[in-house]
């Protein structure tokens, strides 16, 4: 039985979304990151006193500019294009033609359904058609499309679409294994479950190709 007391916390019925791409509105930086985040330290303010919190008390007041701080320059930073690391690639001169493994890329993101962290690690992989990229760009295209209010399973998509997009190639995979603190420290309070995601372009559809990725990153879930 639906007890339509709950009916605040609907996610909809497709909580994936119908899009690669954030559900970020137009005018979302027509106001400069100051002005933001003025605009959010008062927001926090009125929260902690709704909550009954003392804004007076030493370690509160400073509380709703550190968050507003936080979430415009640190955890929602990738929402902003202008902070898109730049990714040059190069000639793959050494005639490398195997698959390129980056595993255990560590992720930081924010769930969008409760505003509580998602952490986890982010193993990536591609087949290069005659260009590399620098190692630390694929960490850094990780770390920007984490820095927003996500869903995994979007995440992982705009990791892919990314690297396909700067390497010219549809060889790329991504998989992602990550403790949503949403589930683990409220609702169910599951604290050992972790969600797994996939994406897997052109040469990685194929079943050898994906096996050997897979046995290349053997998932740890020890963080």
């Amino acid at each position: 039985m639906i007890n339509h007391n709950d009916s605040q916390d609907e996610i909809g019925e497709n909580h994936i979304a119908t899009s690669a791409n954030n559900p970020v509105r137009k005018d979302a930086f027509d106001i400069t990151d100051d002005k933001k985040i003025e605009l959010i330290k008062k927001d926090v303010e009125n929260i902690l006193l709704t909550l009954g919190m003392d804004l007076s008390d030493d370690s509160l007041k400073g509380t709703p500019n550190r968050v507003a701080k936080m979430f415009v320059k640190e955890i929602f930073g990738g929402l902003n294009p202008n902070k898109k690391p730049s990714s040059s690639t190069f000639a793959n001169n050494y005639k490398y033609g195997e698959m390129l493994v980056e595993k255990n890329i560590t992720l930081y993101s924010t769930c969008e359904h409760h505003l509580l962290p998602i952490v986890g690690r982010a193993h990536v992989a591609y087949i290069s058609n005659g260009t590399v990229v620098g190692l630390s760009k694929m960490n850094r295209i990780v770390d920007y499309f984490a820095k927003r209010p996500q869903v995994q399973e979007r995440l992982t998509m705009q990791i892919v679409q990314e690297l396909q997009k700067v390497l010219n190639t549809e060889d790329v995979a991504c998989v992602i294994d990550a403790k949503h603190l949403c589930v683990n420290s409220r609702g169910i309070r599951d604290i050992e479950s972790s969600t797994v995601t996939s994406e897997f372009g052109g040469k990685f559809k194929d079943e050898q190709t994906r096996r050997e990725f897979l046995d290349y990153i053997k998932l740890d879930t020890s963080f």
